[in-house]
């Protein structure tokens, strides 16, 4: 089974690649899913039989590629993430800075991402 590290690499379609922490990482629910070994790339089931037959390569490299995400929305998208696991349980949580012309990218990226 492939070893699961506490850091991620999520490189964009532009090849930036950025490494974080696997925590913040799987706050994404589509991450969460591709960094799965459990989870099976042809039915979506839980693999029991064999971790490494058939699981999403992601698991196994602990890398994820994402062909529809400019390196400037996936910093972003980074940066919230670990926002929102600093800020979880907080209230009066200071305001991201995000700028308008990222503003609907980083919409479809979070729809994407299931954010």
């Amino acid at each position: 089974m492939a070893e699961t590290t506490d850091y991620v690499t999520l490189i964009s379609n532009d090849g930036f690649e950025f490494v974080m922490q696997r925590s913040s990482a799987c706050i994404a629910e589509a991450i969460k899913r591709m960094l799965d070994p459990r989870r099976s790339a042809s039915d979506k089931q839980d693999v029991r039989t064999d971790p490494l037959k058939d699981n999403f390569s992601e698991a196994q490299t602990n890398t994820c590629k994402f062909e529809n995400i400019s390196g400037v929305v996936l910093e972003k998208v980074c940066e919230y993430l670990y926002y929102h696991e600093k800020f979880r349980d907080q209230k009066d949580v200071p305001d991201m800075d995000i700028p308008p012309e990222l503003c609907l990218e980083l919409l479809m990226a979070a729809d994407y991402l299931n954010v």
